[in-house]
């Protein structure tokens, strides 16, 4: 098992930032190495902290290196600063959801053995990277096998300015024409997350990622808005699975049992080196 820090200059954040990157040992007849044709890859997830958080608190608040090694998977987790894994959340914050989904995933493959087909991808995140995950899942299908929501709608609706958000979705599943909504010219935060989402959905319900959901009922702080956008998930008739764990909340104990869960048994992984074929 290894566990490395990346520190390099991102052109898409215009700082330097840095990685967690872990990779298993993999099969002790094939010691380390950088793709080669023959070489064995890993599969992959692209793992999204919350808010606050940074590269490093998956690694030390949960065991996923410990279940990256014991399920032969990388574990990729980028800092993104609190900027909700969006281009210029914050103006000229720099572009952290293209940075995730593009420079981040050329620049870890040009280093590490990690496979690029679809299907050996996924992507999770935990409440602030729970929505983060979604939006990489939705707006870049063609990314990831599936995406794992931990305590998170998906769609950010758990604080005051989410108004906007809230009554929108409540409009479409009570089935109320949303073709006249107001559009602000400058989106709060939380619209400005939503939106994508939401377009994206209106006509790109099949081909998406497989998409797990899991939250806590005790989870005073986005239980009741998951609740609301599975609603909204299945009046766009979008196909998804959600567990509900009685009597955890906002904690790393949940998102460290559910990870463990996730990927021994949700996620198609392989539990093995991958190879691709042979290119013809």
């Amino acid at each position: 098992m290894s566990v490395y820090t990346v520190n390099f200059l991102s052109r898409e954040l215009g700082l330097h930032t840095k990685v967690s990157v872990i990779i298993p040992n993999g099969d002790v007849d094939r010691p380390f190495k950088t793709k080669t044709r023959e070489g064995g890859l890993y599969q992959v997830l692209w793992l999204l902290h919350g808010g606050t958080d940074d590269y490093t608190d998956f690694i030390y608040n949960t065991n996923i290196v410990s279940y990256a090694e014991a399920n032969k998977i990388a574990v990729v987790i980028p800092e993104d600063h609190d900027a909700f894994f969006t281009d210029n959340y914050i103006p000229n914050n720099g572009h952290y959801f293209t940075y995730t989904t593009e420079e981040l995933v050329r620049m870890c493959r040009s280093i590490f053995p990690l496979s690029p087909r679809r299907e050996d991808n996924f992507v999770a995140g935990n409440s602030m990277g729970s929505g983060g995950a979604m939006k990489c899942a939705v707006l870049h299908p063609e990314l990831y096998g599936a995406a794992l929501m931990l305590s998170g709608s998906g769609i950010r609706m758990h604080r005051p300015e989410d108004a906007w958000t809230r009554e929108f979705l409540n409009k479409v599943i009570n089935d109320e024409d949303v073709s006249d909504y107001p559009m602000v010219e400058e989106p709060k935060k939380d619209v400005q997350m939503a939106l994508p989402i939401y377009e994206a959905l209106k006509t790109r319900k099949e081909g998406l990622p497989k998409l797990f959901f899991t939250c806590g009922t005790a989870d005073t702080y986005v239980y009741p808005d998951v609740q609301l956008a599975l609603k909204f998930y299945d009046k766009m008739g979008l196909d998804y699975f959600f567990e509900e764990v009685p009597g955890y909340r906002h904690e790393w104990p949940f998102w460290d049992m559910q990870l463990k869960k996730a990927l021994e048994s949700w996620l198609p992984l392989k539990h093995d080196l991958v190879y691709l074929e042979e290119e013809k």
